[in-house]
């Protein structure tokens, strides 16, 4: 890709992508505020779930935007080691973003629940629930979403130190509004 910034449908995945991420995390502690058998608490479960799915469709509409459009050019003055670095941290984020909404599927199933996409459409467990696989699943799926903010904020501090400190234009490649 020659552009100077990502095309406008990349920027609105990725945002849309890491609002996501971060209201899903945050439904798992708003969770908390409800006694178990709360209808309030099975209302974050199903959002939470319907949420996990539109997640994953839009992480694999990212990475066919990205393989159809590319990505525009590191600054020459990025070494080898920041490239390689940056290839890791977006292989990492990639991986993550698909592992964690499929362990969140498997872990709906091991549970014995179907998995429901705001009430458009449900898939049934395709296996019998097994509460002890889920605890073990359950437990994958939370160091998942803990290892995603770890890498995001890795992410997000090399676009501010590409921005306060390189004073390139790697930032503002994703911001809204800059035309490719």
């Amino acid at each position: 890709m020659s552009s100077t910034a990502y095309a406008p449908i990349q920027k609105s995945l990725h945002w849309a992508i890491f609002l996501l991420v971060v209201g899903l995390y945050a439904m798992t502690y708003a969770e908390d505020l409800f006694p178990r058998g709360d209808p309030g608490r099975a209302m974050l479960w199903f959002l939470h779930i319907s949420f996990g799915l539109l997640l994953l469709g839009l992480v694999v509409a990212r990475v066919a935007a990205r393989v159809a459009l590319g990505a525009p050019a590191l600054p020459r003055t990025t070494s080898g080691l920041e490239r390689g670095l940056a290839h890791l941290t977006h292989f990492l984020l990639y991986a993550l973003l698909f592992a964690i909404p499929i362990v969140g599927v498997v872990l709906t199933w091991m549970r014995g629940d179907a998995l429901d996409f705001f009430g458009l459409f449900t898939i049934p467990a395709p296996f019998a629930p097994d509460r002890e696989t889920a605890r073990s699943v359950k437990e994958v799926h939370e160091v998942l979403a803990t290892l995603i903010l770890f890498v995001t904020g890795v992410h997000a501090a090399a676009a501010l130190w590409h921005h306060y400190v390189r004073r390139d234009d790697v930032l503002r490649q994703m911001l809204p509004g800059r035309a490719g």
